[in-house]
């Protein structure tokens, strides 16, 4: 059973956007301080890429732990109610996501996919979290390409 009424539903999910979310230009921001240069929620690619990095044959995906079904992730958890509906809604965006990164890596371009989570807290931690992932998606980027997905 649900606590809202449709119309308090409605408001919320409307407030969720798919680009320029805190995540995205906090990470969007870093990166292009530390110095690389790339696209953003580039259409002509496959799945639209949060972010796509043409010098390094990379693609980024920012996923939100609830949307993209972040397993063992202490943000995602299946609602109360119309479980239903939301266990088909996230399994297909699983299914799309494992699709996308697979036509990716056949064609030998690199994969990151940066969890929600792994951005999470504020102020001072948030900021430390954010300079410890650009470092590490720094070393996988400028390193020979062995690696062609990996999850940060």
């Amino acid at each position: 059973m649900d606590k809202l009424t449709a119309e308090q539903r409605s408001l919320n999910m409307s407030k969720i956007h798919s680009k320029d979310t805190k995540i995205e230009l906090t990470l969007r921001s870093a990166l292009f301080r530390a110095g690389f240069r790339f696209r953003k929620n580039d259409s002509r690619y496959l799945g639209t890429p949060d972010i796509v990095l043409p010098r390094y044959n990379a693609v980024i995906f920012l996923n939100g732990c609830f949307w993209h079904g972040h397993k063992n992730c202490r943000l995602f958890r299946l609602p109360k109610s119309n479980t239903e509906y939301w266990e088909k809604k996230i399994s297909r965006n699983i299914e799309r996501d494992k699709k996308i990164s697979e036509t990716y890596i056949k064609h030998l371009c690199r994969v990151g996919v940066v969890w929600e989570c792994s951005l999470g807290g504020s102020g001072k931690a948030r900021k430390q979290k954010t300079a410890s992932l650009v470092e590490e998606i720094s070393r996988w980027l400028e390193e020979e390409p062995e690696e062609l997905y990996k999850e940060f």
